[in-house]
């Protein structure tokens, strides 16, 4: 791992995830996760300020960039939530089939290189009835925005820890077995990087 990988880049993370428009996301989506909770891609904390406590009862993160646990341990502790950190891909979960009740994912399948494997993952280890609950930027429905996303690809991807500015979420929770019923819209700032899909899901 390069200096800026380990020392920069989640830092960079951090301040991209916790941007006012980001945050008001996660505000009104992971209030809903309850019982046993498994986060994808936890990165650096931004959701544990908004989980309900009264409703949880474990939460298991997993991330595999180990230089970004440190900062999501100090959040559990200012949020006072408890939870077990991870250091793998969610491409290969090591957890029993049917072991959580929600699974939560924000701003992750941009950038997991096999995501179509993380959510059949998710879906596995999901009970039956159980919610996915996630909220990813991703393809632009504006051919224009689409082109934009396809010439910034190059540059943006090695920048930002491997994030891909146009999968088609609806497609990939679809292929995964999941019913895509989603929520879509352009959130304030530049559009390539700012077209989000969000909702709460089961297997289909």
């Amino acid at each position: 791992m390069n200096l800026y990988d380990q020392h920069v880049l989640p830092y960079l993370i951090d301040f991209a995830c916790g941007l006012p428009m980001v945050q008001a996301q996660r505000r009104q989506l992971v209030p809903q996760a309850q019982g046993r909770v498994l986060e994808i891609g936890m990165g650096t904390g931004r959701n544990l300020p908004f989980y309900d406590r009264s409703r949880v009862t474990r939460l298991v993160g997993v991330d595999p960039a180990m230089q970004m646990h440190r900062l999501a341990q100090k959040r559990s502790q200012e949020a006072g939530i408890a939870v077990e950190l991870m250091g793998l891909s969610a491409q290969q979960l090591p957890t029993a089939d049917a072991s959580f009740d929600t699974v939560v994912c924000t701003y992750t399948l941009c950038s997991i290189p096999d995501a179509a494997q993380a959510l059949r993952e998710m879906r596995r280890v999901l009970v039956p009835g159980g919610n996915l609950l996630f909220c990813e930027h991703g393809r632009a429905p504006d051919a224009d925005v689409r082109r934009w996303q396809e010439r910034l690809q190059p540059f943006w991807g090695p920048l930002a820890g491997g994030c891909q500015l146009g999968r088609d979420i609806p497609a990939l929770l679809q292929d995964a077995g999941f019913a895509a019923q989603t929520q879509s819209a352009y959130l304030a700032g530049p559009r390539p990087m700012t077209f989000h899909y969000w909702g709460q899901t089961q297997a289909a």
